[in-house]
């Protein structure tokens, strides 16, 4: 899938989760993320922007996330890590920020990045290429509105129970 592309398929017939990554490099990670979401067919739409590279797309993404129908944004960074809280610096969605493992400090400096929000602009944090728990996180709050989603979550985690079981 390419960059702001929207996946096919899927109950939810239009993305209500954004996948967004400061580069291509973190897609590894973030693969997890749309994985979770098509499993349990929640439209997402995948973007690159770098909160330093690219600060203006970054801005202009956010804006207009909700105006688009976006209800929550998965955001995966690493080292300096500051996407998720730009990103949350400029909507009133939920963001959850996924650090991204780094060679030089193993993930713990986007961590610290993404955890150390100031007051008043809050970033959900997951662990260190966390990515599927953000998107279980995010269809969780999508859960909240749409029953059906609740039901697939309800399924998710006793496949998960059974699985652990053996059964």
């Amino acid at each position: 899938m390419n960059a702001g592309e929207a996946s096919t398929g899927g109950a939810l017939r239009r993305p209500l989760v954004a996948v967004v990554m400061g580069s291509e490099s973190d897609m590894p990670v973030m693969q997890g993320a749309c994985e979770v979401l098509g499993e349990l067919g929640v439209e997402y739409e995948l973007k690159i922007a770098s909160a330093h590279r690219t600060p203006d797309v970054v801005r202009e993404y956010a804006t207009r996330a909700e105006e688009r129908g976006l209800e929550v944004i998965i955001a995966g960074a690493g080292g300096a890590a500051h996407l998720p809280g730009i990103i949350a610096a400029y909507t009133l969605l939920p963001v959850i920020g996924v650090p991204v493992k780094t060679s030089a400090l193993g993930g713990v400096d986007s961590l610290y990045s993404i955890v150390q929000m100031p007051t008043g602009v809050p970033v959900a944090t997951v662990a260190i290429d966390g990515a599927k728990n953000a998107a279980l996180l995010a269809c969780e709050i999508l859960a909240l509105k749409y029953s059906e989603l609740r039901e697939k979550l309800i399924a998710y985690r006793e496949a998960m129970r059974r699985k652990v079981l053996g059964r």
